[in-house]
This record gives C-alpha cells, structure tokens and sequence, in this order.
C-alpha cells in the first residue's frame, strides 16, 4: 500500500483511510495498536467528521473522557498509549490534518 503523506507526515487525503492504513501509520510512528488505541483514535475521527477540526491535546482529554474512558483522559495516559506529542501522533495514525494548535 502506497502512502501519500505531507511534509509532516500526515496523510495528504483523509479520505483515504482506513483501518489497514492506521496499522502501517501507527508502525511508522513506532506505537503497536491495541483496543485504548482504537478507542482514542475512533474518537478522534469523529470529532474530526463532525467539526473539520483534529482535536489537539486540551480537546483530545475532553473528548477521551467524555466518549472513551476517564482512566485514559489525562495527558500522562495518552503519552503512554501515544509517545511524544499523543495529539499530533493521534491524529497521523487516525489519518487526520495536523491539529492547528500542536508543536
């Protein structure tokens, strides 16, 4: 499977995802998926389908709280499932834009 990235490595069509997809994005990214990760990433991409906007850490909490699990809505916890910046590796494995307000 060819990916098409940007220059931040993010996919250059959203539309083009999909599961499998997610699988070698998360393997580039060096993060082995199990269910948290699906729940996280699901999430994401429904916020993204209903706003046009990729979540970015603060709104990523809320929505992980709010939608998946109060054990995993916390900054450390994301970091555990989504090393380095969990926002901006969330939304490359989901297949999403860099959120605008990520480093």
């Amino acid at each position: 499977m060819d990916l098409i990235l940007d220059d931040d490595g993010h996919l250059a069509k959203p539309d083009a995802w999909a599961e499998p997809t997610a699988r070698l994005l998360a393997e580039r990214e060096g993060v082995e998926l199990g269910p948290d990760h699906w729940r996280v990433i699901n999430v994401a991409r429904d916020f993204y389908r209903e706003t046009g906007v990729s979540p970015s850490m603060r709104p990523l909490i809320r929505l992980v709280r709010d939608h998946v699990d109060t054990e995993l809505a916390s900054s450390l916890a994301l970091m555990r499932l989504f090393p380095g910046s969990p926002a901006r590796r969330v939304a490359r494995i989901a297949g999403l834009p860099r959120p605008d307000k990520c480093l």
